[in-house]
């Protein structure tokens, strides 16, 4: 994370179906976060959460409601910076293109606006975004 975070390009990191763990924690290092509609997002799966908080993993679900990790959530907590719209049956192999378009959009648009930067204000940004994450 810290070699990532010493980076002097745009990072943009996206995701698009479950991100936790340790993995989690790397793509929070991005200059933006973006997330499929449908995806989720947490640094400890529920199973692991409710297994810490009620020391019973079967309670996942009630876990995954405290955890905040969907879409709508994490960008209402300014964790993520965009969703990516899902159609009514999530990403399938006919819909894919019409996703990805959208995602090259979004990417276009923000590498354009992040190459503005000079390199020291785009890494002080980022560790700000970073340091960020989990404040209100």
């Amino acid at each position: 994370m810290l070699t990532m975070a010493k980076l002097k390009v745009p990072i943009i990191c996206v995701v698009i179906g479950e991100g936790s763990s340790g993995g989690a924690l790397a793509l929070g290092v991005g200059d933006r976060i973006v997330m499929l509609e449908n995806a989720v997002y947490s640094i400890l799966s529920p199973e692991g959460f409710a297994s810490i908080l009620y020391k019973d993993a079967s309670k996942s679900q009630e876990a995954a409601e405290k955890m905040k990790m969907t879409a709508k959530d994490l960008q209402n907590l300014k964790v993520i910076d965009k969703i990516v719209n899902e159609p009514e049956n999530g990403v399938q192999e006919e819909t894919i293109q019409e996703v990805a378009q959208e995602l090259k959009k979004y990417f276009i648009k923000e590498i354009k606006q992040l190459q503005k930067k000079e390199e020291n204000t785009l890494l002080e940004e980022r560790y700000q975004k970073f340091r960020k994450i989990g404040t209100m």
